[in-house]
């Protein structure tokens, strides 16, 4: 098989097999490598869904990206006839005092998304199982939903190879060695040496040695499906939504039922740190698993709080400030470095992996970068 190519993909998940994607189709000669077969279980894609919002907190390079992501998204669905992105419209709830709420509304208004601000008798009206307290608000994002992970990872992977990328699945990387004007890659299934290369290895970057030294901790959390009441939380009728914010002890996020699926509800914070290598344990290893997710559907959803239908467990991969990592290699200007991604960057996977197509072959994107820049850890 052919050992040189244009562009090396290394990770081939959420942004590594969309960067794929966008390189194949101008005719970019690329390889993509993965310890895994990707969609699979050991990252950070699974479990059926992501939200997908546009009025964020923080820089605003995230809503500018997120708003080209959904667009790409929905390219992504014309071009494969597959349903992957649902606007089931999404619910910010937190406390009137927490400040995240105020700018994400402040946001929603420079880049002019049609958004409501909601008391909790707003709320507990028109979503009659949201039962918040009377100190809670809602900004409630209409054009907001969710898309489907792995039938879009799946969806890039079938695009990314109909335009002749070439994907070697269960390869881990052992090694690379960087030089000036390339790269060269060592794997069981062969060595491989391109021009250029993208490595995003979500939780895994700690699996290549001291290729490069990242803050990235990997984190072990837990989602589940809980029964819940009919007629109250179906797709449909009711949204995708978060509840608490930033410094409030409560920071959840959840989507409707789909199908008799329940109501599914993950935690943002919290977790348990991982390390490559060491065991990953299954949902329900730790009491928590179960009990903090319950507690939080108990205290706003309590319709919602039945037997856990189904749980699972992924991996955030977190930087210090939870902002990403998207920049070129401190050493190397032909190697660019994608992670970070740290439990909200899926929604913007679309959209990334254009960028990393973009640099890798110009150098140079529109989207404002300077947020995820490695050098702010220095």
């Amino acid at each position: 098989m052919r050992t040189s190519y244009d562009v090396i993909v290394i990770g081939a998940g959420s942004m590594g097999m969309s960067a794929g994607y966008f390189l194949a189709k101008q005719g970019v000669k690329t390889l993509l490598l993965d310890a895994f077969d990707p969609p699979h279980t050991s990252g950070s894609h699974h479990g059926d869904t992501r939200l997908i919002r546009h009025a964020y907190t923080g820089s605003a390079a995230y809503t500018s990206l997120a708003l080209r992501a959904d667009r790409l998204w929905t390219d992504l669905e014309a071009a494969t006839g597959e349903r992957l992105l649902v606007r089931s419209g999404v619910l910010n709830a937190a406390s009137a005092d927490d400040r995240s709420m105020e700018e994400k509304w402040n946001r929603a208004q420079e880049f002019g998304l049609q958004v409501e601000s909601l008391s909790a008798d707003e709320i507990r009206k028109r979503w009659p199982g949201m039962e918040l307290p009377e100190t809670y608000r809602g900004l409630y994002e209409n054009e907001a939903g969710y898309v489907f992970s792995e039938a879009c990872v799946r969806a890039y992977r079938q695009q990314a190879l109909a335009h002749g990328a070439v994907l070697l699945a269960n390869t881990p990387v052992k090694r690379i060695e960087a030089a000036n004007g390339g790269a060269t890659v060592y794997t069981d299934a062969g060595v491989f040496t391109a021009d250029r290369l993208i490595v995003s290895l979500g939780a895994w970057f700690g699996s290549i040695g001291n290729f490069l030294p990242l803050p990235i901790r990997a984190v072990r959390k837990a989602v589940a499906w809980f029964a819940s009441e009919k007629g109250l939380f179906e797709e449909g009728s009711f949204p995708g939504f978060t509840i608490g914010g930033e410094g409030t002890g409560t920071d959840y996020y959840g989507f409707p039922s789909m199908n008799g699926s329940g109501v599914k509800i993950g935690r943002h914070d919290s977790g348990q740190l991982w390390t490559p290598g060491q065991p990953f344990e299954p949902f329900g290893a730790y009491p928590e698993d179960e009990q903090d997710l319950r507690q939080a559907l108990q205290a706003f959803m309590p319709r919602a709080a039945g037997k856990v239908l189904r749980g699972v467990v992924c991996k955030y991969e977190l930087t210090p400030d939870e902002d990403f990592i998207i920049d070129k290699h401190p050493e190397h200007d032909h190697i660019w470095i994608a992670g970070g991604f740290s439990g909200h960057g899926f929604k913007f996977a679309s959209a990334i992996g254009e960028v990393l197509s973009e640099l890798a072959t110009k150098q140079t994107t529109e989207q404002d970068l300077s947020p995820f820049a490695i050098s702010r850890f220095k």
